[in-house]
């Protein structure tokens, strides 16, 4: 093995520690999580999209693809408080039927995170490198935010009407409610709630890379 791809490993491995170790420290927040699934997480994901910025997209999607499995090994050693298990037990809410619980696990974990890869779309095309490496987290996040999005209109458009009529949502609720029914009302819940958690995490991510694109260390990588 050359010194190139040892490095590679190296730095792939150290990133995907950051990522694993931040994830979960947030996922014991509980502030930081939402009722129904997602959450914020301070940046987790950017270790992710650089290394697929230093990389390129195909080393990228595979590092991205060894997050997810770790993500679903972290929400597993949740047990019945993650996102995972109560999907597969007939007691629990979230229950759904085995096959749904098998899709949602596919397209919120293994699509969702995998995405991330895409994060080193713009290092070739943008000489800037905070400006290329910014505008790869933007894409790989929204990216992942629309996986979330089609998970959310198949699989729990039920929760739509009883989302919107909560108090706390003021005039905005009824409006929605009077303004969309149907597979439209599950659409705009969907980009609703999972904007929630995703724009936040993807603003604070962008603004995080600024600083992180000028560690020695980082740009010396990137």
């Amino acid at each position: 093995m050359n010194s190139f791809k040892t490095k590679r490993i190296t730095v792939s491995g150290m990133m995907l520690a950051i990522s694993a170790v931040l994830a979960l420290v947030c996922a014991y927040i509980p502030f930081l999580q939402l009722p129904f699934g997602g959450g914020f997480t301070v940046a987790s994901m950017l270790p992710i999209v650089v290394v697929a910025y230093m990389y390129g997209v195909k080393w990228g999607i595979f590092t991205s693809f060894c997050y997810a499995v770790i993500q679903i090994a972290i929400s597993l050693t949740q047990g019945a408080s993650g996102s995972i298990m109560p999907l597969f037990m007939p007691s629990s809410d979230d229950f759904m039927g085995y096959t749904a619980a098998v899709w949602i696990i596919f397209i919120d974990y293994f699509v969702a995170y995998t995405v991330l890869g895409f994060g080193g779309i713009f290092r070739n095309s943008i000489k800037n490198r905070t400006l290329s490496l910014m505008l790869g987290v933007i894409f790989a996040l929204s990216l992942r935010y629309i996986a979330h999005i089609i998970s959310g209109m198949i699989f729990y458009g039920a929760w739509a009407k009883w989302f919107f009529s909560q108090e706390g949502f003021y005039k905005i609720g009824s409006v929605i409610l009077d303004s969309f029914s149907g597979k439209s009302l599950i659409a705009v819940y969907s980009v609703f709630y999972n904007g929630l958690y995703m724009i936040p995490e993807i603003i604070i991510t962008s603004l995080v890379t600024i600083p992180v694109s000028k560690i020695r260390f980082i740009r010396k990588m990137v």
